[in-house]
């Protein structure tokens, strides 16, 4: 195991505590649909069992968002595996990602729904409430994308043998 499948791995892990430690914290001490305003009302948190997928949608597709949840965590595994991956920073958001599904996945399985409990808005302007592995996915999925958008091309792992410039026999 290299340096940077290690990052990879310990982000997914990281990801994985956060969230369930979190959410346990969430259901011990919430009430279902009560907000407990944190940073005033801007940032609260309530309590909700997601049944659905992100944001609420789907409601009670159980089954069908395990096997998407599953069919994520592959993809994500399918990924890590490709030299275009190889970075530090595709290997961390990738585990970030990756414990962000799991994460879900963990609820979804164990409760027949997910735990979400971070509430952001204004006043009646309000965010879907969610939680940690959101929260991991949706921004590892962007700076994923961001970073691998901006210069085209993944940027090349200074680990690998097949670098330009550097010519093997």
């Amino acid at each position: 195991m290299t340096r940077r499948d290690g990052f990879f791995f310990g982000c997914a892990a990281a990801v994985i505590a956060a969230d369930q430690l979190t959410k346990a914290v969430a259901s011990a001490r919430l009430l279902p649909g009560q907000p407990v305003p944190f940073l005033g009302d801007t940032v609260r948190f309530t309590l909700v069992h997601n049944t659905g997928a992100a944001f609420g949608l789907f409601p009670g597709s159980r089954g069908p968002f395990i096997i998407i949840s599953i069919l994520a965590i592959a993809v994500v595994l399918a990924l890590f595996r490709r030299e275009a991956y190889r970075g530090l920073a595709h290997r961390v958001l990738l585990g970030c990602i990756l414990g962000g599904a799991i994460g879900n996945l963990i609820d979804r399985a164990r409760l027949g729904w997910v735990v979400d409990f971070i509430d952001v808005g204004v006043d009646s302007i309000r965010w879907p409430v969610f939680n940690v592995a959101d929260s991991a996915v949706t921004l590892g999925v962007l700076f994923l994308a961001w970073n691998l958008s901006r210069a085209g091309h993944p940027a090349p792992d200074p680990e690998s043998p097949h670098r330009p410039g550097l010519e093997s026999g």
